[in-house]
């Protein structure tokens, strides 16, 4: 079969090489007489996928000792009811937490904290139409945490240096950038990530979080609402996603073998190269809006001048096997999202389309 190349927001692509590993063993995991996902996650075989999931997650994200590595279901969302209710909902009166609204995505996430309790926002990029990321924010006196989003996926536009918070928390929503660049871990309070753009499936989402803020977070909510009760569990008090974590682990395995983190981010930043340069050089036939210092590298969003040539351009694309490519329905235009498991090929294809279709076109 002829693969087409997967350029959607998520759920994304998936190296083939672990949708193949996946087929083989589905039915009869390793000799065993029964899939993974039947096994019970409390046997041996499912132990061992567990564990080393976690590791890997930390060797190849160099993950300090004082940080613990969850594996939790009800993705990103549920990250944005939950870090508030375990830092900022029962905190005391007065104690505010601060956003930075760089896209749609931090604007959810706001939205559900300030449900929760007090939030300041320490930056809005409404008047730029969140195309561009601030040199310093401004925080509230005393935030409990500051909250940002690494990567807008419907922006496309994406954090380069890391604010400064000093001695306050940085959480941070890494679902659409996590294993694309080596991260200083240490500068943060929690990062989290849904699994579905960089990871593998939905189904799974990673929480990485620093043992202070789990030792300072609430004690008064539900069982599964609490980061402790999870890190107390090495993410085993309840049944977890367990094909998502097998499936999850098999990326991992594939990133090492590619040459890591430092490889994916050399990869990642040459296939943008190629879709920003066919947009830089189509004379205004496409352009960008988004500030060049913070363009994302994941998910490049571009336009044409004549947007009634976007429908056009996606079905003549589709016929060319390249699918995916409509940008989100609240901004339009288009979007290619070059996640770690789309080749660089893949890139090349798009930005000689993108040429083509430009002379023919114009």
């Amino acid at each position: 079969m002829k693969r087409k190349f997967n350029f959607s927001a998520g759920p994304s692509t998936l190296p083939v090489q672990v949708l193949e590993e996946i087929q083989r063993e589905i039915v009869n995991y390793r000799g065993s007489g029964m899939s993974l996902i039947e096994a019970s996650h409390r046997g041996a075989e499912y132990e061992a996928v567990h564990n080393e999931c976690i590791e890997n997650i930390r060797t190849l994200l160099d993950i300090p000792a004082n940080y613990q590595v969850l594996l939790l279901g009800g993705g990103a969302t549920l990250q944005f009811g939950m870090v508030p209710l375990n830092l900022l909902h029962y905190a005391g009166e007065g104690s505010t937490a601060d956003y930075v609204i760089s896209g749609v995505w931090a604007k959810k996430a706001h939205q559900d904290a300030s449900k929760l309790g007090k939030t300041h926002i320490a930056y809005d990029g409404a008047s730029t139409n969140y195309t561009t990321l601030p040199e310093n924010i401004s925080m509230s006196e005393s935030p409990v945490y500051v909250h940002i989003t690494s990567n807008e996926t419907i922006g496309g536009l994406r954090w380069v240096d890391w604010p400064d918070t000093g001695t306050v928390p940085l959480v941070c929503d890494m679902s659409s950038d996590i294993m694309s660049r080596p991260v200083p871990v240490e500068k943060f309070g929690i990062i989290y990530a849904g699994a579905q753009k960089n990871l593998g499936p939905a189904g799974v989402t990673l929480v990485i979080v620093r043992d202070d803020v789990l030792q300072n977070s609430a004690t008064q909510l539900p069982a599964y609402l609490r980061y402790s009760v999870h890190a107390e569990n090495n993410s085993l008090y309840n049944t977890p996603p367990v094909f998502s974590i097998y499936a999850m682990n098999l990326v991992l395995r594939w990133v090492k073998k590619q040459g890591g983190v430092r490889k994916m981010q050399e990869l990642a930043e040459q296939k943008a190269d190629l879709i920003y340069s066919a947009v830089s050089e189509s004379d205004g036939f496409y352009t960008t809006p988004v500030d060049p210092t913070y363009r994302s590298v994941m998910n490049v969003v571009f336009q044409i001048a004549d947007a009634s040539l976007d429908s056009t351009f996606i079905e003549e694309a589709a016929k060319h096997g390249m699918v995916g490519l409509k940008g989100h329905r609240s901004v339009g235009g288009l979007r290619a999202s070059l996640y770690n498991a789309m080749p660089v090929s893949g890139a090349e294809a798009l930005a000689d389309f993108m040429r083509s279709f430009a002379t023919r076109r114009r």
